[in-house]
């Protein structure tokens, strides 16, 4: 027997006697090389077991991504078996390297293999984390059965509560759609009646595709266009797509538009309603979505010849609701002791909502809200209260989705409040908000055709509106809403819906828009109901600093001609921001002016329409531009009567001066801007004239035949007879 075999048998072999005796050492030996190999097996085994479960975690991991990835509209995940390809004890390590590595984040994996198709570049991480969010809005159940809807019919009413998603997941959807086709391909348009509307979602919505903002999503509302060549989804204001329909009555570059927010009414809304109607008749190829937030939306069915309906509910909690058992004298006084009760009392914790009508209420809240808070020393929490209303800038406006103050050590909660007005009842979601102050009104554009005069009035809001009021408290959990009215006034006195805006408005500037649509037969036009800007700021703590700063730019002859001598000190002061600061002027007034002036000089030049200013250093200069205003506004004058009181002509209506005006005389006759309801009637924004310009410039509205009696027509009648007899040669 060989060395080799000897020393497999051990040393001892060829000694019998040895052995023998050392026979308990041996099984000694024999019991501890099987309890090792049996610890070797065990630990294969287990090594085997733990690779197991690695791959089946895995393999869950990737059919839950996978998931998520389809119902996205993405494709789904290869399964990688790299890490499996040897099962040695060296490589258990590296597999569970590359295993923690490969799931390091939830939805990650293997992210090479998914291509954003907008980009053709790899999704970021950011992506995934937004797509798990999205997956979660309430919407996303009804994805396969929107699409459904969208193949088959032309065009349908989609219903969503307020946080349901509808606003920035279904364009997306429509995006899906569209690419989808074959042929060229069009983009996808969704109109928002508010700008801070518009320009929000399209950001996030941006996010959510993984692109930039201005290439793939964009938005466009006036004087601003964030969007390019690439564009294939578009937010807007209901007024530019209809000024885009003005130049393409077809629509031609849009394969489906989505009317958002449509329960607000909107006289933009309700004439887009009607073009749209029409162009589906000529288009077979164009898809309509009216989206509403409210459920009254059969009449939106009916109007587009009984389309289908898609009801998507909202992720709402229960709302208790409170009534005050009499009625309030002063609403504004109501609300700021509600707010300071609720902050005081309420045990839990949670965010306030108050509406009010404007900013001037707004502002006041706010003041009064933060003083009476810090009257009641340290031990209460804290409070953060942030305004909200449409001519805030964007990035005060984003203050609303800041946290709320932190608990104090005594325990003491701290909340934030958010005053706005109406923008917040569905334009918005601000999540955290438990606690709603309704008190019942809001600010509404109303013409009256007896004076001619359109106002914005302070009014009781519809019960559809309270109704979305008070659901604002159960967005995160059950909330509360305070409605400083009472329960009868909710059920008799409010009205079920808000006058849709076609209603209540001047029909001049509808009628001109439905002309340029190349709309002539305007009597039998389809609506769905037929009808039958400061410039200075006065801040309360300045007002005597604010009133001289005002005085330095006063015309003798009114206040059209001193705002335009502020918009020329603007200019000659290289639009300064400190400047209009200094002077207690509103810088983003003086732009919109300019904006608007640049517009109009765009427009004359499109139709070579030639200029005719008159230089500056002409004596006739401010005469002919009070004379260029009586052309557009010779309707809006005023005579001084013997009382004291103006009249205005043809209506004999009594007003006053505004407060505001620089004019320190009272000029025989006046043209005004305004004519607001408060208190009194006044008249604002008033210019001194001359009442031969009148009968001079409009002939056939001062036709003395058609005047009612007054001492303006006297006057007038007097003025036309020295004319006809030339007395007056010079015009």
């Amino acid at each position: 027997m060989s060395k080799r075999h000897r020393l497999d048998l051990g040393e001892d072999y060829p000694s019998g006697k040895k052995r023998a005796g050392t026979d308990g050492k041996d099984r000694d030996r024999d019991r501890d090389r099987e309890d090792r190999s049996k610890d070797r097996d065990r630990e294969r085994d287990r090594g085997d077991r733990e690779r197991e479960r690695e791959k089946e975690k895995e393999k869950e991991l990737r059919a839950s991504t996978n998931a998520m990835l389809i119902s996205a509209g993405l494709p789904p995940l290869k399964a990688s078996h790299s890490a499996h390809s040897t099962h040695s004890a060296h490589s258990t390590h590296s597999t569970h390297s590359a295993h923690s590595t490969h799931t390091g984040h939830a939805g990650h994996t293997s992210l090479p293999q998914c291509i954003n198709p907008f980009t053709n570049l790899p999704h970021t991480p950011r992506y995934y984390d937004i797509l798990k969010k999205r997956l979660q809005l309430p919407v996303w159940e009804y994805k396969d059965r929107f699409t459904d809807i969208l193949v088959r019919h032309q065009s349908f009413v989609l219903v969503g509560e307020t946080g349901s998603g509808k606003t920035t997941q279904i364009p997306q959807w429509c995006v899906e759609y569209m690419r989808s086709l074959p042929g060229p391909k069009r983009g996808v348009a969704c109109t928002q009646p508010r700008r801070v509307a518009a320009m929000s979602v399209a950001q996030r919505v941006a996010d959510e595709m993984d692109v930039m903002l201005g290439q793939e999503v964009g938005y466009s509302i006036r004087f601003e266009d964030c969007s390019s060549a690439k564009t294939i989804l578009k937010y807007m204001t209901d007024g530019m797509l209809l000024r885009e329909a003005m130049n393409d009555p077809l629509l031609e570059r849009y394969g489906v538009i989505i009317l958002d927010e449509a329960h607000e009414r909107t006289l933009a809304t309700d004439i887009l309603m009607g073009v749209l109607k029409e162009v589906v008749r000529q288009r077979s190829d164009l898809k309509v979505i009216v989206m509403s937030a409210t459920l009254d939306a059969g009449k939106f069915q009916i109007y587009f010849d009984n389309c289908p309906l898609l009801t998507i509910p909202g992720r709402t909690h229960p709302v208790e609701i409170f009534y005050t058992p009499e009625p309030e004298r002063d609403y504004l006084e109501a609300a700021i002791r509600t707010v300071i009760q609720i902050h005081m009392c309420e045990e839990e914790e949670g965010d306030l909502l108050l509406f009010l009508t404007g900013q001037e209420e707004i502002d006041e809240a706010c003041k009064r809200i933060k003083r009476e808070v810090d009257d009641l020393g340290p031990e209460v929490g804290d409070i953060k209260i942030i305004p909200l209303y449409s001519t805030l800038p964007p990035q005060q406006q984003q203050r609303i989705f800041e946290p709320p103050p932190p608990k104090k050590q005594n325990g003491a909660i701290g909340r934030k409040v958010v005053v706005s007005t109406n923008i917040a009842e569905t334009s918005l979601t601000i999540d955290g908000v438990v606690f709603v102050i309704d008190p019942g009104f809001a600010k509404q554009k109303v013409y009256n055709p007896r004076i001619r005069v359109e106002s914005l009035l302070v009014t009781a809001i519809s019960k559809a509106s309270a109704q979305q009021r008070a659901g604002r408290a159960g967005r995160t959990r059950p909330g509360k809403c305070f409605r400083l009215y009472t329960e009868k006034a909710y059920k008799t006195e409010m009205q079920d819906n808000t006058y849709p805006e076609i209603l209540r408005s001047n029909l001049g500037s509808v009628v001109l828009q439905l002309k340029k649509l190349g709309i002539d037969d305007l009597v039998h036009f389809d609506f769905m109901d037929p009808p039958v800007p400061q410039c200075f700021v006065r801040p309360t703590e300045a007002k005597k600093a604010a009133d001289e700063a005002k005085m330095r730019f006063a015309h003798i002859d009114g206040d059209h001609l001193t705002l335009l001598n502020v918009y020329h000190a603007f200019k000659q002061n290289h639009e300064s921001v400190q400047w209009c600061y200094d002077n207690f002027i509103n810088y983003r007034s003086l732009m919109s002016a300019d904006n608007v002036r640049q517009q109009l000089s765009r427009i004359m030049d499109r139709f070579n329409l030639p200029r005719r200013s008159t230089d500056f250093t002409s004596r006739d200069y401010y005469i002919n531009i009070r004379k260029a205003l009586v052309t557009g506004y010779f309707m809006q004058v005023a005579h001084l009567e013997r009382t004291g009181h103006y009249l205005t002509v043809k209506d004999n209506q009594v007003v006053q001066l505004h407060p505001s005006t620089v004019l320190d005389h009272k000029p025989e006759w006046v043209l005004y801007n305004e004519f607001v309801l408060t208190t009194k009637n006044y008249i604002r924004t008033c210019t001194d004239i001359k009442p031969e310009w009148l009968v001079k410039i409009a002939p056939q509205y001062y036709d003395m035949s058609n005047f009612p009696q007054c001492e303006a027509k006297r006057q007038l009648d007097r003025i036309i007879a020295k004319l006809q007899s030339k007395e007056y040669s010079q015009y």
